[in-house]
């Protein structure tokens, strides 16, 4: 397991990037690049909830939100894998899953907040993490900054 960090400066409150973040149809957005339609499912956004990670077909990771702080920080710890909508039982080849986290931070800055994203992964799924975390990224940048700017105008 390896723990990867991402980071973007961005030009906008943190309530508007946490309304990009977790909205569930802006979370389509910008996570579209992991899988086009993918989206969550909880009964409660909440710390302490149980949530599913999911693919249109069903497929994706059950978590809990481990840390919610609105505005400022979410932490899921991943427990395991969905297969078409089922919670699978965890594996010995499926334990590198288990409490894995994924957290998102946002930190003001002089000229709006700091995105930091870490996220645990498997080895085998590095690239693959590099790559699109950067470009989902550049997603919450471009629709926070464009919503920023629409809450300012006049």
């Amino acid at each position: 397991m390896t723990r990867l960090e991402f980071q973007t400066e961005i030009a906008c409150k943190p309530q508007t990037l946490w309304h990009c973040l977790w909205e569930p149809e802006n979370y389509k957005k910008w996570t579209s690049v992991f899988c086009a339609g993918s989206y969550y499912q909880t009964e409660q956004f909440a710390q302490g909830s149980r949530i599913h990670l999911l693919t249109p077909e069903g497929d994706g990771m059950y978590s809990i939100i481990d840390r919610l702080e609105e505005n400022h920080i979410l932490v899921f710890r991943h427990l395991g894998e969905l297969k078409n909508f089922e919670e699978q039982q965890m594996k010995e080849d499926q334990e590198v899953w288990g409490n894995a986290l994924e957290s998102y931070e946002i930190t003001p800055t002089e000229n709006g907040v700091k995105l930091t994203v870490l996220v645990d992964t498997a080895d085998k799924y590095l690239a693959f993490m590099n790559d699109l975390f950067v470009k989902s990224m550049q997603i919450l940048k471009e629709m926070a900054e464009s919503e920023q700017k629409t809450k300012t105008s006049p």
